[in-house]
């Protein structure tokens, strides 16, 4: 299956907190870091998630946030810090590309945000993913 999404990073559950509705997943992803998602328990049932199975995280770059900075008193879970590697700027719309321990991400933010952050190729940042925007797949 081909997909528009264009964040897909590798990694394996390292853990899986049922809830009723909802469970969270932490992901060890190929590279080091652990990413969190918040599913659906049907979603954990369905896809057989469990410590060890292999996984693919989809993120939409609409969903990726950037700071230039470290972040106090945030309840976004997923933050990877990166350092720009591709840079496009459109009227309204910026596509940011960010190097991550785990590989690469696209950001989709406004060019406004792009300018006030001074962001440029070589800029150090954090991209920021809710746990909620991270949607799992697996083969």
């Amino acid at each position: 299956m081909t997909l528009s999404i264009r964040n897909q990073l590798s990694g394996t559950v390292s853990d899986v907190t049922p809830g009723e509705v909802m469970a969270t997943v932490k992901v060890r992803l190929t590279g080091g870091p652990t990413l969190t998602a918040a599913i659906t328990q049907e979603a954990v049932t369905e896809l057989h998630l469990a410590p060890g199975s292999t996984v693919q995280a989809l993120v939409k770059a609409t969903e990726v946030s950037l700071a230039t900075g470290h972040l106090e008193g945030l309840s976004i879970r997923n933050r990877l810090p990166g350092t720009v590697v591709g840079l496009t700027l459109g009227a309204a719309m910026a596509s940011v590309k960010v190097s991550v321990a785990a590989g690469e991400l696209t950001a989709a933010i406004t060019r406004e945000a792009a300018t006030d952050l001074g962001l440029f190729v070589g800029s150090d940042v954090v991209a920021l993913i809710k746990s909620t925007e991270v949607a799992l797949a697996t083969a």
